[in-house]
């Protein structure tokens, strides 16, 4: 079971897997408290409850594959969120899933002013439903927290093998 996370200046959007791993839904939208940090024990308390193995933390680099500040805070949030929790913290790239997830509610019928509350979920689930797709292809699922010096091929493949 994972968790996927959307992260934005005033909510978070959470999601999880289903128990085989196959579809994701939405779970919650969190209020965003940078000073407080109630949003992340939130998240670390349905990590316990729900017997994650991993969280999935939305990247949301530019276009052009650069990290902005959007990106450098999401960063920082899964740091944040990998201190608090004892499973993998994974980080997704999300160009344009905010986008995405504004369309999907569009055609489904939720009006724009309702979205506000729910997009982030969405977010969430599209972030999360990737990584799952790319778990069941074989690929791997995201990139650690931290970054690292370019690697060796043979150490790419021995982190990939042991990928969640």
């Amino acid at each position: 079971m994972l968790l996927g996370v959307d992260v934005g200046q005033a909510r978070v959007g959470l999601a999880a897997s289903d128990g085989a791993g196959i579809l994701a839904h939405p779970v919650a939208t969190l209020a965003r408290d940078e000073s407080g940090g109630t949003d992340l024990e939130q998240i670390a308390l349905e990590v316990r409850e729900r017997g994650a193995v991993a969280v999935v933390v939305g990247l949301p680099r530019a276009l052009s594959g650069e990290e902005g500040l959007a990106a450098r805070a999401a960063r920082r949030y899964a740091e944040a969120l990998q201190r608090r929790i004892e499973v993998p913290v994974r980080l997704w790239d999300e160009r344009l899933t905010t986008v995405d997830a504004h369309r999907v509610l569009r055609d489904s019928g939720v009006p724009g002013r309702s979205q506000r509350g729910v997009v982030d979920q969405a977010a969430a689930v599209l972030i999360l439903q990737a990584a799952l797709d790319a778990r069941r292809a074989g690929r791997p699922v995201g990139a650690p927290t931290k970054q690292r010096k370019p690697r060796s091929r043979s150490s790419v493949a021995r982190d990939e093998k042991d990928q969640p």
